[in-house]
């Protein structure tokens, strides 16, 4: 039985999105793209957990990593997941703190 991500070490996390991404390469490969979707938010589910949630702020904005330009404010966590506001909508949406990029 595998374990949960929120149980596992960072190095079983990274072995854990190594696999992930060798198998999206394939499905990529395979024109399954449905398959490949799923890999690739398996892959940031996994990321999310490797983060820590304090190096975000609740009331900040931040970039999203898949959408140059596109920013998310964060109006509060549930587990790894910042829930808020992405760019100018009015639906509030969560995602993995790994889709968001930290400021340089």
């Amino acid at each position: 039985m595998q374990k949960r991500y929120s149980e596992m070490t960072s190095m079983e996390l990274q072995r854990e999105i190594g696999i992930l991404k060798e198998k999206a390469i394939k499905a990529e490969q395979m024109g399954m793209s449905n398959e490949y979707e799923v890999l690739v938010r398996k892959m940031a589910m996994a990321k999310a957990y490797m983060i820590d949630i304090n190096q975000f702020a609740i009331g900040k904005t931040y970039e999203l990593t898949e959408e140059p330009g596109v920013f998310f404010t964060i109006t509060y966590f549930n587990g790894v997941f910042a829930w808020g506001h992405k760019g100018n909508d009015t639906e509030e949406i969560g995602i993995p703190i790994s889709l968001l990029r930290l400021p340089e």
